[in-house]
């Protein structure tokens, strides 16, 4: 993840938090608000067996019949196998940025509403901070409209 944002030409701001396996929990312990968390909602394709991952703002919630139709196929719950295997993270660290395989991605427009926003660094603990474009642009994933 931090190669990932070095490559990039952006410096790592990595914060170490008490756990913030949520967003509120993160939020709470940066001091920042809830929809500045950019959480990483990762689910899995029903015909391709492939992770596809939504970065969304950390008080919405993804609207499954919309990323469904933007994603090409029914969606169904990810298990910690397969996010494991397909983005390199653990559940509750799943960074948006420097996964291992190439996963397809959508980013939550809502985000760039903020100067900053926060999302997981790779660990349950860890927690980084970036312009929402150069989260969106270093993501690869595309801006879309999906949250319910």
């Amino acid at each position: 993840m931090r190669a990932t944002l070095e490559a990039a030409g952006t410096p790592a701001r990595i914060v170490e938090t008490a756990l913030a396996r949520t967003a509120a929990d993160a939020a709470t312990a940066i001091g920042c608000a809830v929809d500045q968390i950019a959480k990483s909602i990762v689910l899995r394709g029903e015909m391709s067996g492939e992770a596809v991952v939504f970065i969304t703002s950390g008080s919405r919630q993804v609207d499954l019949d919309v990323a469904a139709k933007l994603a090409g196929e029914p969606l169904g719950k990810a298990d910690a196998a397969l996010i494991r295997a397909q983005t390199g993270f653990a559940i509750g660290g799943v960074s948006p940025v420097g996964h291992v395989s190439e996963t397809r991605k959508w980013f939550d427009k809502t985000l760039l509403d903020f100067d900053i926003i926060w999302a997981a660094a790779g660990t349950p603990h860890h927690v980084f901070g970036l312009d929402p474009a150069e989260m969106l642009q270093i993501s690869g994933a595309q801006q879309a409209d999906f949250i319910k």
